[in-house]
């Protein structure tokens, strides 16, 4: 059976998440897989770590420098909290370039600790109550006994925003956050899993995604250079590295989930 995007196989949602967890996570997700046939999904990089409640229990997920590949059985619900920029790290008490591109169970970080977290939740009966009550246990850890790192958030937004055409990168951030750039590199490493220019690159692809979606029906290579791209086929590129798929193969399996006459 052909992998396809994470999104375009079962049924997500995502909302934000309860304000007691505000300090470290940005938002709760639902992804149920279908209950028949469940394909292999395919999970691009987003520059983001979630924690991932499956099967009674809490792993976690990325981050990812390249796209992951995951078969998960028909019907499973996986319930996720995504972390905010520069979060994670603190929160979990390991660098993320120790936990880039893996799916770790958090009993693999913490040992009985993580069990201790999860805390009894039989008899939770439909997502909306196992979310609140995952919520509750992860209330009780937040926020974590070191801060986030300020600097390396706010060094996200800047590469989110997008720079301006032909600014060169790291020096542009050394300035603006006041750090040299070996500094730099290692609280990227740290924070993110890896450098600057990796952070970058899966960044403006998201950027994309998020400008073709608002558009609809506009011109894919103004979208691409809108987004900074050099032109479509440095898109292309880069579709196929962080996805490996192209940009028709990603639509025409999302029009699949859709359905006729979406």
């Amino acid at each position: 059976m052909k992998a396809v995007p994470v999104q375009a196989a079962g049924q997500f949602f995502e909302r934000p998440v309860a304000f007691a967890l505000r300090h470290s996570f940005s938002s709760l997700w639902v992804h149920r897989l279908p209950q028949e046939q469940a394909p292999p999904i395919v999970i691009a990089p987003d520059g983001t770590i979630d924690l991932q409640w499956i099967d009674g229990a809490f792993r976690i997920a990325g981050p990812d420098r390249e796209p992951q590949t995951e078969m998960l059985p028909a019907g499973t619900m996986v319930i996720g909290f995504r972390f905010h920029p520069a979060a994670a790290a603190n929160w979990l008490g390991v660098p993320a370039c120790e936990i880039a591109g893996q799916r770790l169970m958090l009993d693999e970080l913490w040992g009985a600790g993580a069990k201790r977290l999860a805390g009894d939740l039989a008899g939770r009966q439909g997502t909306a109550s196992l979310a609140d009550a995952l919520e509750g246990l992860l209330a009780r850890r937040d926020p974590p006994p070191v801060p986030m790192d300020h600097a390396m958030r706010r060094a996200f937004a800047i590469i989110d925003q997008g720079l301006p055409p032909g600014v060169p990168l790291v020096p542009f951030l050394g300035r603006a956050l006041a750090m040299s750039e070996r500094t730099l590199r290692r609280r990227f490493e740290e924070n993110f899993g890896y450098g600057p220019k990796t952070l970058d690159r899966i960044l403006r692809y998201q950027r994309f995604r998020r400008l073709a979606k608002a558009a609809g029906s506009g011109s894919t290579a103004m979208l691409a250079i809108e987004a900074g791209y050099a032109d479509q086929a440095h898109l292309v590129r880069e579709s196929r590295r962080l996805t490996g798929s192209t940009l028709s193969e990603i639509d025409r399996a999302m029009r699949c989930q859709a359905g006729p006459g979406s």
